[in-house]
């Protein structure tokens, strides 16, 4: 499987790509659901962490919180379970 960091840069860089096809969700540690972001609404990636823009500030979520990468409908890329 692609590093979930691989494929992020993959869809800003890709200019083949369509950007406003992406939907990334990641897993909200207080709510305990995933949380759907388009992928215009991450800012950067930043070392293990992507950066989106909440509340008027810039918050980090760790790489890891990345459960799944949709284009349109279609599931792209999806973090295994762990075995721990």
């Amino acid at each position: 499987m692609q590093p979930i960091k691989d494929l992020l840069n993959k869809i800003k860089w890709d200019e083949n790509l369509k950007k406003e096809e992406y939907v990334v969700s990641y897993l909200d540690s207080v709510e305990k659901k995933l949380i759907p972001l388009k992928f215009s609404d991450i800012l950067r990636v930043e070392g293990s962490f992507m950066v989106i823009e909440k509340d008027s500030q810039e918050t980090y979520i760790p790489l890891h919180r990345i459960k799944e990468v949709k284009e349109k409908e279609k599931l792209v890329w999806q973090r295994t379970p762990s075995t721990d």
